[in-house]
């Protein structure tokens, strides 16, 4: 069986993840997708999809002190893992190599 790689949501919160650095929390992530796509993402399908990449190995998550805010409630930090890494360069690379040439028929020559 082929190869299954990375949807393009999948990609955006990996990608917002690591963007975010230490302070990728579930709201900061989901903040760093709205902007960068301009569009917004429901709870549903962004808590969905942390589920799913953590079960693949590609995040893992800690729990943080919260602050006063939360009550001092905790809050989950994520990180990619060095597997979703790697699952998100060959996705880059295999989308690359589809995208090459094309730069004509799009009309941006």
């Amino acid at each position: 069986m082929g190869r299954a790689f990375l949807g393009e949501f999948e990609q955006r919160v990996l990608l917002a993840i690591l963007r975010t650095g230490d302070q990728a929390f579930a709201i900061e992530v989901r903040k760093a997708v709205e902007d960068a796509s301009g569009q917004s993402v429901s709870r549903g399908a962004f808590y969905t999809t942390l589920d799913r990449l953590e079960r693949k190995g590609l995040l893992r998550w800690t729990a943080a002190r919260g602050d006063d805010h939360r009550d001092g409630l905790p809050q989950r930090r994520f990180r990619v893992t060095a597997q979703g890494l790697r699952e998100l360069k060959a996705s880059r690379k295999t989308l690359l190599a589809l995208w090459e040439g094309l730069e004509w028929t799009l009309g941006e020559n």
